[in-house]
């Protein structure tokens, strides 16, 4: 009995040094080799400063800026406190606070429909992606904002569109943060 005894516990012993040290140590040393920029968070530095990270979603509430979608993390785009709502689609609040964002967003785009990402929160509250449609939605205040043509502000964000991942994957998407940097490139 003795002998399942000490077999049971080096077996223990012997994985967890492999599969809860030494594998993890493995795969980490791995992917700041191969992978540094995504292995330290995607981080996107200005200056020499950290100012957002291309994997999470952050708040632009001025016309000169492309939006987010909403955010239910935290008090809004709050990495700590990452998640949805969890409102039912039955639940008042929620249907209060989207037709609320919609009649406020259709008034501003004279009645044109609403994509829903721009009223509607990701599962983790921080998405920092739109679909091309709700980039383009907002084409006209961004430009009239920062006093360029609708031409130009198109064409700027058709040049971010990323296409499904090889191929089939996920849906075209832009991502906000990288679009919002390269609009301030060019008009400063």
């Amino acid at each position: 009995m003795s002998s399942i005894w000490k077999t049971s516990i080096r077996f223990t012993l012997v994985t967890t040094l492999l599969l809860g040290l030494a594998y993890p140590l493995a795969i980490t040393a791995i992917a700041g080799t191969l992978f540094p920029h995504q292995a330290s968070g995607s981080l996107v530095l200005r200056n020499g400063k950290v100012i957002g990270s291309t994997l999470l979603a952050q708040s632009f509430t001025s016309d000169q800026y492309f939006h987010p979608r909403p955010s239910a993390a935290g008090n809004g785009y709050d990495a700590a406190n990452s998640g949805g709502s969890n409102f039912a689609q039955s639940n008042q609040k929620l249907v209060t606070r989207v037709q609320g964002d919609v009649d406020k967003l259709a008034a501003q785009n004279g009645g044109k429909p609403v994509p829903v990402d721009l009223v509607t929160t990701s599962g983790s509250g921080l998405d920092p992606d739109i679909t091309p449609d709700a980039a383009y939605y907002q084409a006209a205040r961004v430009a009239a904002a920062r006093h360029m043509s609708a031409d130009m502000v198109n064409k700027i964000i058709a040049a971010h569109v990323t296409g499904r991942t090889l191929g089939l994957l996920g849906e075209p998407r832009v991502n906000v943060l990288e679009l919002n940097l390269n609009l301030d490139s060019l008009t400063k």
